[in-house]
């Protein structure tokens, strides 16, 4: 089990959302995100923070850094370890059965990311066989090789945001990533933010309003 960091509601959790970071960063660079979404009075969320293995990353020389899987280049037709995001899949099942064994089911589960955070947050949600509460892709990608939607999660609501001017992952990957997720039938969102590889004010605005959304439907 991946170590994790932890915001627990007040009131005993009735939903869970696991968030996962982006290259380099750990599971405290989302932390401060919890009080900003205002959400503990009207949603008892219970917010889980995993850390990546520590890896080398050919993208950065073979540098060792808290990363999801290796990364070859930041290309949408780029090389993609298979491998690599296969068993960082597995690290977020089983998060998402232990949330599961504490009593929330996975109805009331949203699986988010950043960055690669945010591609392993939908190669991993998309192929789920149990229907999860939503799924939040931020600045991100799906790897080709797992483009695909088990029928668990063909009507589970997904936001897609990006940045326009991000120099990182190029917006046209995130939007490439929504035409494929639509025609594929699925229920998703896609928001355009004028800024780079970061988040910002109305985005977390829309990340709140989709929680809100979904932890009430769920």
């Amino acid at each position: 089990m991946l170590e994790t960091v932890e915001v627990n509601p007040r009131n005993p959790a009735t939903g869970a959302v696991i968030w996962l970071h982006g290259l380099g960063a750990d599971g405290h660079d989302f932390e401060p995100l919890v009080p900003e979404l205002r959400l503990d009075d009207e949603r008892a969320l219970r917010f889980v923070f995993p850390h990546a293995p520590v890896r080398p990353v050919t993208l950065n020389g073979g540098m060792p850094m808290r990363a999801w899987f290796d990364l070859y280049q930041l290309d949408r037709d780029a090389r993609v370890d298979v491998e690599g995001v296969d068993a960082a899949r597995r690290e977020v099942y089983a998060l998402i059965e232990r949330e599961v064994e504490r009593g929330i089911p996975t109805s009331r589960i949203v699986i988010a990311g950043f960055s690669q955070g945010g591609s392993l947050a939908l190669a991993a949600a998309l192929d789920y066989p149990q229907p999860l509460a939503g799924i939040i892709a931020l600045s991100a990608w799906l790897p080709k090789p797992f483009a695909r939607v088990n029928e668990a999660q063909s009507r589970t609501p997904i936001l897609l945001a990006h940045g326009s001017e991000d120099p990182v992952v190029a917006v046209q990957y995130g939007r490439e990533t929504h035409t494929m997720l639509a025609a594929a039938g699925c229920q998703v969102e896609w928001r355009e933010y004028l800024m780079a590889h970061q988040v910002c004010a109305s985005e977390v605005a829309d990340i709140r309003s989709f929680l809100l959304r979904v932890f009430s439907e769920a």
